[in-house]
């Protein structure tokens, strides 16, 4: 069956290298639209299509509102010809051994599937940290945490993606959302997907008015707990780059350390008296 990947990103010049590269090799196709970035995003893309100028398809399709973000995820869907989509952002960065298992459902039972769930770590503080379970927010048939649907089957009929940015999902032609669709055609991964940068500065080009990072607004000031020393990282982080592409080996500063301490007691606090009531992706 054939694969393309879905890559809509806005200034992501700290993990976009690694996100793409860790899943490259196993896509037909890999869709890289690019919405006004003013950093070293595009520079870095150029770089990717020099590793695969026969998959990549680079687009500058300008800034758009949040409003209209689901707008450019259906006309991917709609210039996608391929039997199953995989939505890549660019701060996710998955395990050589995770991805091919994504495949491998793919290749073997994509036919009866509509949808794969895969777990991730959420990293914070820096890449040495990781956010506890109880803050993953979603829930998808029973199970909750760090989840998310990536891989979906084109041939879902009328499937669509709707509503702005930050609330945007993916449904069939009656709206009914993606991961609520027949569980016997939807599969969870064995392993844990991949590493998620979200909640990290994923850019360091600054905003004119308020003087911060533009991917800023996840930036969370929270200590997670430490990866053991002998974490096994995902493999993209030892291979070689270019230059340009920054390397990830970067600890937080005593600034965020000394806010942290003093947040992360009140957000750990709140997810306890607040269940969570999420459910997508």
């Amino acid at each position: 069956m054939r694969i393309s990947a879905h890559v809509l990103v806005k200034n992501e010049e700290r993990y976009l290298w690694y996100a793409v590269n860790s899943v490259a090799k196993h896509m037909d196709k890999i869709m890289i639209w690019d919405t006004g970035s003013s950093d070293n995003t595009i520079a870095i893309i150029r770089e990717l299509e020099k590793l695969y100028p026969k998959q990549i398809d680079f687009r500058q399709v300008g800034e758009i509102s949040i409003e209209r973000f689901a707008d450019m995820r259906q006309k991917m869907i709609e210039e996608t010809k391929a039997d199953w989509m995989f939505v890549l952002d660019g701060d996710e960065v998955w395990w050589d051994d995770s991805i091919q298992e994504l495949i491998d459902l793919i290749q073997v039972k994509g036919e009866s599937l509509d949808s794969i769930v895969s777990r991730y770590v959420n990293v914070i503080g820096d890449i040495y940290h990781f956010q506890e379970e109880i803050a993953g927010q979603y829930k998808i048939d029973g199970q909750k945490g760090h989840l998310t649907i990536r891989a979906m089957n084109t041939h879902i009929p009328g499937l669509h993606a709707a509503n702005p940015h930050g609330r945007q999902a993916y449904f069939d032609k009656e709206n009914v959302p993606v991961q609520n669709l027949n569980k016997a055609r939807r599969r969870f991964q064995e392993k844990l997907g991949y590493m998620h940068f979200t909640h990290l500065i994923r850019s360091d080009t600054l905003a004119d008015d308020l003087k911060v990072p533009k991917r800023d607004i996840k930036y969370k000031k929270e200590l997670g707990t430490p990866f053991p020393l002998d974490y096994y990282y995902p493999e993209v982080f030892f291979r070689p780059k270019p230059k340009i592409v920054q390397s990830p080996w970067v600890t937080m500063d005593q600034s965020f350390r000394f806010k942290s301490q003093i947040l992360t007691p009140l957000r750990k606090l709140k997810r306890r008296l607040v269940p969570n009531r999420k459910s997508g992706y």
